[in-house]
């Protein structure tokens, strides 16, 4: 293997600009040359891959999104649309595939793997919603940014004897709600794992205020219930002037933290090794303190394991 190709897909995230530079210098270290696959898999059908330099990936680690672009593609779907893609790859004598992105990019990957091409897996998304690994590219840059968004809530809350009901990006995983609820000190949180339970929400948020308490939170994930309706049921049931603030897409911009570059670089750097002993058709996960990897096939087909303990400590501490 001489020639190896990287792409981004689906959601961005920050974190995958490192990965992207790791990927190719190491890639350089491992004798490679490399290549950057613009706009996701539509641009791979597309062809539109260009070879990288060291200049390329240079002043990027601290930029958010993706500078290879991303899109979603559903026809990639279709075994036409891959065949073309890895025709597009075969041309430039490309034999490995770095990807990064969720669930959905690595069954795109599989798709590929399937077809002959070498493909390694990053998890990229903020959602940590990927149960191979413990935490993804992007997470705790998310998180960051809505307790930072939170936070300043709480300081206007506090002035008008307010409560706040914040929705947090997440699709079908309540990490960011979570983590983001426990860090904020949040009276309740909903999330698709602990569903929503309309009658103890209210009596959280109106026994804090029986308390006297100058403000209350509430941190919801998306799609789990209307929060400006929320908001009204709040402020009719319980005294507490209300408020629902949608975050959205700033959750997936800014700087990448310190955690999601190393974590970017350190994924990057295994997965170019694998590529350079032949392996592929891997997904890289972090373990506690290492790096793992699983086939792609294994790892789609694993569930999210939730930590009951979390839960828990976020009642303890709303009392």
């Amino acid at each position: 293997m001489r020639n190896i190709a990287i792409l981004t897909s689906g959601g961005d995230s920050p974190g995958m600009n490192m990965a992207i530079r790791a990927v190719v210098r190491s890639g350089f270290h491992y004798g490679f040359n490399v290549y950057g696959v613009y706009n996701g898999y539509k641009g791979l059908v597309k062809g539109e891959i260009k070879k990288m330099t060291r200049e390329t990936v240079s002043r990027i680690l601290n930029r958010g999104g993706t500078i290879l672009g991303s899109a979603r593609f559903e026809k990639f779907k279709e075994l036409d649309y891959q065949k073309l893609a890895v025709k597009n790859l075969k041309e430039k004598n490309i034999e490995g595939l770095v990807v990064i992105g969720g669930d959905g990019t690595f069954r795109g990957a599989l798709d590929l793997h399937n077809l002959g091409i070498k493909c390694i897996c990053l998890p990229g998304t903020i959602d940590n919603d990927i149960p191979s690994t413990d935490y993804t590219i992007g997470f705790f840059t998310a998180l960051n940014t809505a307790v930072d968004s939170i936070d300043k809530l709480r300081d206007t809350s506090f002035s008008h004897r307010r409560c706040s009901v914040v929705e947090l990006m997440g699709r079908h995983c309540g990490d960011l709600t979570l983590y983001a609820g426990i860090a904020v000190g949040s009276e309740f949180i909903i999330t698709p794992e602990t569903g929503y339970d309309k009658k103890k929400t209210l009596a959280a948020v109106k026994d804090s205020y029986r308390r006297n308490k100058r403000h209350a939170v509430v941190v919801v994930t998306e799609h789990m219930v209307d929060v400006n309706q929320l908001a009204k049921d709040i402020e009719s049931e319980t005294g507490y002037e209300t408020r629902a603030t949608v975050l959205g897409h700033v959750q997936r911009g800014g700087t990448p933290s310190a955690f999601d570059r190393v974590l970017a670089t350190e994924m990057a750097e295994y997965g170019v090794e694998l590529l350079s002993r032949n392996i592929g058709g891997k997904v890289i996960g972090l373990r506690g303190l290492n790096m793992v990897d699983y086939d792609i096939e294994e790892a789609l087909k694993m569930k999210k394991d939730i930590s009951n303990k979390r839960y828990g400590l976020v009642g303890m501490l709303a009392q």
